[in-house]
């Protein structure tokens, strides 16, 4: 089963990188990882635990694989490296300029990049409130290469009734727009890492 590459920068948003993650390896889904030194900081300001500390726990499972940001000789900055596409959640707006406009300074804008010289699904979660014109000028850009937008919006309707339930939708869409067979079983609470005992 190819990986799924989770690519986390530094918007707010840091549980939904959190819980993308443990989602899929919920699943035994392999993931390789990758997160920005802006990524960890807005992570110490929102997260109840230090990354170092979910990072530990992550690296339990057999199916996770953690690469550092500055490392351009991991296998995901290759395209002979196989993956299932590439999450990248929360999305800042300098990441999503960098990818959109094919630079490839750190490992996760590479790792993008190899998405979609590649022709892989590439599934972006920008994370900025209002937007500029240059914000969706390089949306439309991506867009346009066959890169899924898909803006944290919640879904009233389902009548959320904690932020639990708006991350869980998300991720959900997230992983459903990877193409995740099944994805939407995910929808409504069920997104909680589940730790294994020995």
């Amino acid at each position: 089963m190819d990986p799924v590459v989770v690519g986390i920068s530094g918007a707010s948003g840091s549980l939904l990188a959190q819980r993308s993650i443990e989602a899929l390896l919920n699943r035994d889904m392999p993931v390789i990882a990758t997160c920005s030194t802006a990524g960890r900081m807005v992570w110490q300001e929102e997260m109840e635990e230090p990354f170092g500390t979910t990072l530990a726990r992550w690296n339990e499972s057999p199916h996770f694989t953690y690469c550092p940001i500055g490392d351009l000789k991991a296998s995901i900055a290759s395209g002979t490296t196989p993956t299932a596409g590439m999450i990248v959640i929360p999305c800042s707006t300098g990441t999503l300029a960098a990818i959109a406009h094919g630079l490839s300074t750190n490992l996760l804008q590479r790792a993008a990049d190899v998405c979609i010289k590649e022709k892989k699904r590439l599934v972006i979660v920008p994370r900025e409130t209002p937007v500029s014109t240059i914000h969706l000028e390089n949306m439309l850009a991506l867009s346009r290469m066959g890169v899924i937008i898909l803006p944290p919006a919640p879904a009233f309707y389902l009548h959320p009734t904690s932020v639990d339930d708006i991350v869980d939708y998300i991720v959900g869409k997230a992983l459903d727009a990877i193409g995740l067979p099944g994805a939407n079983e995910f929808m409504g609470g069920s997104l909680r890492y589940q730790r294994h005992s020995d």
